[in-house]
């Protein structure tokens, strides 16, 4: 991600990619991370993950010098207005994940980021008036009767993908439409989200139920680092997305589902059955169908 005001890249820098590759590597690893806080309920975890973000936030922002544009935002009643919609979409899409690698769907997870790019690209027809291709609308169609199969196998809908696909969706469609830049955005969002946070902890402080300093030092040492697997990923991505090509994002962004996909099945033993494999190819059909003329731009440009 970069500023509002940032030219998009023509072409893909070293640092971009190595910057891109490390904020994907994480969110990929991140599953594991957030198992080890399994017995923690997720809204305490997510509690956690916003008061630690902010003195990261800041710092990155004090030491790329972009605080001013920061202090701007919050003197803007529409920025803010803006800024709140995007922060309580990222908590709800936080609390599904959370919810789900703790409660054993970290598989559902990786099928919902999974099918986030195809629902950015449906609600961009929807939304923008986007033209789709016709390659683009074969790969929806799948992911749909992915979808219908993962439903008709559990006799409901797969609500944790699909609850991360919406949320992640249309916080996207708002971020980029917020006219500030990513770094600040993120650092608006979680101040914004800072003072119910801090309520919420002292609350559970109070209520005796808070699992933060109550002599486990394991624990407070991963409460206190959801600040920074929060925030640094996020700082990473921003860094890389402006030094690389639109296309090369689109192409990595599957890092981190298939790595959470892994995990779910190799390190955490769900269960994958002959119907979750049937529907999981159909999606990686889907977007091989989706990155071939992506692959096939980039081909052409550089020939």
């Amino acid at each position: 991600m970069s500023t509002s005001s940032a030219t998009p890249p023509t072409g893909d820098s070293l640092s971009g990619f190595l910057y891109a590759l490390s904020a994907y590597l994480l969110w990929g690893l991140l599953p594991i991370y957030m198992k080890a806080l399994a017995h923690v309920p997720p809204s305490e975890v997510i509690a956690h993950r916003v008061v630690w973000s902010v003195p990261v936030a800041l710092a990155v922002l004090w030491w790329l010098g972009r605080t001013s544009e920061l202090r701007a935002a919050l003197r803007s009643p529409r920025l803010l207005g803006m800024a709140a919609m995007t922060a309580a979409l990222i908590t709800v899409n936080w609390g599904i994940y959370v919810w789900a690698i703790g409660s054993g769907h970290a598989l559902d997870a990786a099928l919902g980021y999974y099918i986030n790019p195809l629902f950015s690209i449906f609600l961009g027809a929807v939304l923008l008036r986007e033209k789709m291709g016709r390659t683009q609308m074969v790969a929806i169609a799948l992911a749909v009767v992915a979808v219908g199969i993962l439903t008709w196998e559990a006799g409901r809908l797969p609500v944790v993908a699909l609850g991360l696909t919406l949320t992640w969706g249309f916080y996207a469609y708002l971020k980029k439409r917020l006219p500030i830049g990513p770094n600040q955005g993120f650092t608006l969002e979680v101040l914004i989200l800072l003072i119910p946070a801090l309520a919420y902890m002292i609350w559970l402080a109070a209520q005796g139920t808070s699992h933060f300093r109550q002599g486990v030092a394991w624990d407070d040492a991963l409460l206190f680092g959801c600040g920074i697997v929060t925030a640094a990923p996020l700082m990473l991505y921003a860094n890389g997305a402006k030094r690389l090509t639109l296309s090369t994002i689109a192409i990595m962004q599957y890092i981190a589902p298939t790595m959470i996909f892994l995990t779910a099945v190799f390190v955490f033993g769900e269960p994958f059955s002959g119907v979750k494999l049937l529907a999981f190819s159909l999606i990686w059909a889907a977007l091989v169908i989706y990155s071939l003329p992506i692959l096939a731009a980039r081909v052409s440009r550089a020939g």
